[in-house]
């Protein structure tokens, strides 16, 4: 490109370290109290015990890899049963819809994990190397005796949080004590601490060195909300009408909020001093802003010291800005949220919802599958009968030893079931038994009497039964029986 023309656009911005300011606040209150819950449950959830009988885990959440099921409490799900993770992913996917379209990015700004651990190390560092100003110093000064011991001590502290935060989510794949004594023994197995290594390594980088890249560059999101807002989504903005033309004011100068000409604004910066992605709200929305209010929390506060009106940064919508401009009464926050495109969100979200408990009731604790055994596809018995071999799996997902008995049945002539001749492979009688949570493979074979209409048709539509011998769950499965003209 000629040297004389526009500069090529840049996709990448470099690297600016943001120290924001300490704040006190509703907003900010509320963030410590979502990151004391987030972390709470993250980090502790693997260490509840829950009694699920002899054999089985006694975690409450468990990824059991191995034996291919998930635990939740009183919850199993086996491999079979996927659809109810996906229900869920579809739920988190809708409610994270819902919530963007009523309140922007407020799950970036609250609950995404980047956010809770990068206030967490942000934190940390507040604690050792002072606040914003002392931060700022700290980084522009050369290297000291003092500077590399509050590097070292702060990058030591933020490696600990990391390392618990790769410990953390490796438990929820085994048994946590039990893989805690292995750690410590040296004697777990080598993807464990692998894993463990790759987390801690990219919390320690992503909360401490890349804060606001990973929600600017590397997080999807940012540009996917603006299908989800609209003129009426609430999000945080700035009284522009209100607060310009910004400016220091002298001792009880009127502002615009009193009747007078100037704005509000005394140009303070603590807005943009507060703000983890070291952006200026005042500019307008921005793909950066993550909605997290703690610039509301600064302005509010200078407001109160000037003595003038709260709000010139708040949660509001597009809409109520223009309607304040032209001086009328902006729409009551509720129903900014109750509009029909989240209610629709909100429907959608309730519907999964239902479907999976539904579904989660009325799943049978037991679980048959019937494969007829093709090769021979049927066996002339020497009294001329027919016999037909299936290979059937039972699946018990109970805590205890169950009995099954095993029967099929083919439709008779006026519709009611007509018992079949049965048997199972080195087993006496037609019960078997079924290990806790376990799966059983037993060959069973089904035998039809010769000239019955059974033996010598072609195929015909026969049900396996499957009945607890001591309860009331029963479980059936078609399939067909091979006669000689098959």
């Amino acid at each position: 490109m000629d040297a004389s023309g526009p500069p090529e656009p840049q996709l990448y911005a470099a690297h600016e370290p943001i120290f924001p300011r300490r704040v006190k606040g509703t907003f900010r209150n509320l963030k410590w109290v979502i990151m004391a819950i987030t972390l709470g449950i993250y980090y502790i959830t693997p260490w509840i015990r829950w009694d699920r009988g002899p054999g089985m885990p006694d975690q409450a959440v468990l990824v059991d890899l191995g034996n291919r099921r998930f635990f939740f409490f009183m919850i199993e799900i086996w491999p079979h049963e996927f659809y109810f993770v996906a229900g869920l992913l579809i739920m988190a996917g809708l409610g994270l819809f819902l919530f963007t379209s009523a309140l922007g990015r407020v799950w970036c700004g609250y609950a995404c994990p980047q956010t809770v651990w990068t206030d967490l190390y942000i934190l940390v560092e507040r604690w050792i190397e002072g606040d914003r100003n002392a931060r700022v110093r700290l980084w522009n000064e050369g290297w000291s005796l003092r500077k590399a011991r509050l590097r070292l001590v702060k990058w030591t502290v933020w490696l600990l949080i990391g390392l618990a935060t790769g410990g953390a989510w490796i438990f929820y794949f085994t048994d946590a004590p039990t893989l805690l004594s292995d750690l410590l023994r040296g004697t777990a197995h080598p993807v464990a601490y692998i894993t463990m290594a790759f987390l801690t390594l990219t919390t320690f980088f992503f909360g401490g060195f890349a804060r606001e890249q990973i929600c600017i560059y590397a997080c999807p999101w940012p540009r996917i909300q603006a299908a989800m807002m609209d003129e009426d989504t609430l999000t945080v903005a700035y009284r522009e009408w209100r607060g310009e033309p910004r400016g220091k004011l002298a001792k009880d100068e009127p502002t615009k909020s009193d009747g007078g000409a100037k704005g509000d604004c005394i140009d303070c910066m603590a807005c943009v001093n507060v703000c983890p992605m070291g952006i200026d709200i005042r500019n307008g929305q921005q793909m950066e802003c993550i909605t997290c209010a703690l610039c509301i929390d600064a302005c509010d506060d200078v407001m109160d010291r000037i003595g003038k009106p709260r709000g010139l940064i708040d949660y509001m919508a597009l809409k109520d800005e223009t309607a304040e401009r032209a001086g009328t009464k902006p729409k009551p926050l509720m129903k900014h949220v109750l509009r029909p495109r989240t209610l629709l969100y909100f429907g959608l979200w309730s519907a999964f919802g239902i479907g999976l408990i539904v579904a989660l009731f009325l799943r049978s604790p037991v679980d048959l599958n019937v494969t007829p055994m093709r090769n021979p596809v049927y066996v002339l018995l020497a009294d001329g009968s027919i016999r037909n071999t299936f290979e059937i799996r039972i699946r018990n997902k109970q805590a205890g030893l169950r009995d099954f008995a095993v029967t099929a049945t083919v439709p008779g002539p006026d519709g009611e079931p007509v018992a079949l001749p049965l048997t199972l492979e080195n087993v006496e009688g037609n019960v078997v038994q079924v290990a806790a949570d376990a799966t059983l493979t037993q060959r069973v074979y089904v035998t039809a009497p010769k000239g019955d209409a059974l033996a010598e048709g072609r195929l015909t539509d026969i049900t396996i039964w499957l009945q607890d011998v001591n309860g009331a769950d029963r479980a059936s499965k078609g399939t067909v029986f091979t006669g000689k003209e098959g």
